[in-house]
């Protein structure tokens, strides 16, 4: 997909926009973390990869803030567990 994740920091969540949809990703910051609360994926584009998508891209962004991540949803924790290269995030 050509889309990009963004950081909507008013909203406190990364968003993947799908055509007229958006999957987003809620989150809270800690002085040197970003604790993915809860990931969410329109119901008619599930099972497309998008939210592995949207997790990727939110991790590229947490990436180049320097921050860690802290997994407080079911998805990031097993995207994390199935993506070894991304351990260096974990907090």
């Amino acid at each position: 997909m050509a889309a990009s994740v963004r950081d909507n920091k008013d909203k406190g969540r990364f968003e993947l926009d799908i055509g007229s949809e958006i999957a987003f990703a809620n989150y809270r910051l800690t002085p040197s973390a970003v604790i993915i609360t809860h990931t969410e994926t329109p119901r008619a584009l599930r099972g497309r990869g998008i939210a592995s998508e949207l997790v990727k891209g939110a991790l590229d962004l947490i990436r180049r803030d320097g921050r860690k991540v802290i997994a407080g949803c079911g998805f990031v924790v097993d995207y994390l567990e199935r993506h070894p290269e991304d351990a260096d995030l974990i907090a």
